[in-house]
């Protein structure tokens, strides 16, 4: 039996019940003794249909005790390499191991909901869905620091775009934390690819296939340790971001891909290229205006600039001090983020972002 619900104006045939496929949680991990029991045991415990699930974890490059850890547990399959050679290589390697229709990719340092699964998978009743984004989520804590405070306002507000995406056509990539793709879709992408999550999930939107968004799959992690920490991850994001919008180019062109190369430019592009650029440029225009035509409305804008900017240095000077105060660490996340995009342009540029991604220290707290 099938459920029809309205998904903005699209109609989508969901799975219920006994229909559900078979499915593999496939979970790429890199030195995580502190936490791969604790997934291990949210993956154990996850709602589904127990002859429908299975479980594959890969830890190539693992010098601790994560492979270990895992194989104390029968109904995971280890895959172990002792060589690093990135996160899409390990996924490459593995993923002709899996033989059930459906692939939930998630993170090593994520936790769950409990019926995760059940609501990403549900979807692919239709045949036009081709993979299903879950909701990322920041550990909440109300001592967070300025990496927390920030991440945590910005995951809200990328939830929420992913929302209208998939309500207007697709979303326009998916995180890693959490998705699934039909397996029959996976294609290998090019081993150096430094956002592998993104293309590979845009690679099946480019083949027709809409990408949905489901909030109600969760996977929740704990915020960055530091700032600084958090710095480094953007700007290996914000490499990747400019080598996948060189390696999607065909997406732009708007008379073939039609509302998916709109949502794309809008949503990624423009992000990761004129955003950043045109802060400065705006700031400039904008002072030139009260020079040359001080009328009220460019006085008020630019005055609003200045505002903003000053509460981004007091952010960086409180967050510099410990001193938690929310409200001035939303600005300074907002103008790092943006800082780590010419930071990403100039490290891509130079050719200095390996695929091997140094991991970033993750706060140390109960998920």
């Amino acid at each position: 039996m099938k459920r029809i619900f309205w998904n903005g104006k699209r109609k989508v045939s969901q799975y219920q019940g006994d229909d559900l496929p078979e499915v593999t949680l496939v979970v790429a991990a890199y030195n995580e003794e502190e936490f791969i029991e604790k997934k291990i045991n949210n993956s154990l415990q996850l709602e589904y249909p127990e002859d429908k699930l299975k479980f594959l974890f890969v830890t190539d490059g693992s010098n601790d005790r994560t492979p270990d850890i895992v194989k104390k547990y029968s109904q995971i399959r280890l895959f172990h390499k002792p060589g690093r050679e990135g996160k899409i290589a390990a996924v490459s390697r593995v993923m002709p191991n899996v033989d059930t229709p459906i692939t939930v990719f998630s993170d090593a340092n994520t936790i769950l909901n409990e019926r995760a699964i059940i609501n990403l998978v549900r979807h692919f009743k239709d045949e036009k869905i081709g993979a299903v984004a879950g909701e990322k989520r920041i550990e909440k804590l109300t001592e967070d620091n300025a990496s927390g405070a920030g991440e945590g306002f910005y995951w809200h507000y990328e939830s929420k775009l992913k929302k209208w995406d998939a309500e207007l056509y697709s979303v326009v990539g998916a995180a890693g934390e959490l998705f699934c793709i039909r397996t029959a879709l996976f294609e290998d992408v090019q081993p150096d690819t430094l956002i592998e999550d993104f293309v590979m999930t845009m690679i099946i939107a480019k083949n027709g296939y809409r990408v949905l968004y489901e909030p109600e799959a969760t996977a929740t992690e704990s915020s960055s340790a530091s700032i600084k920490e958090e710095t480094k991850r953007k700007i290996r994001i914000a490499a990747g971001g400019i080598q996948a919008i060189l390696r999607l180019s065909s997406i732009l062109n708007i008379f073939r891909y039609g509302l998916l190369s709109f949502q794309y430019i809008s949503h990624r592009v423009l992000r990761w290229t004129l955003a950043p650029l045109s802060i400065p440029i705006i700031f400039i225009f904008n002072w030139w205006l009260i020079i040359y035509n001080p009328v009220f409305i460019y006085k008020a804008f630019f005055l609003g600039q200045c505002l903003f900017y000053l509460l981004g240095l007091i952010g960086q000077h409180l967050e510099a001090k410990k001193i938690k105060f929310k409200i001035f660490f939303i600005p300074y996340y907002f103008l790092m983020m943006n800082w780590c995009v010419f930071m990403g342009y100039k490290r891509f540029l130079q050719g200095k972002q390996s695929v091997i991604w140094e991991k970033a220290e993750r706060r140390k707290v109960t998920i």
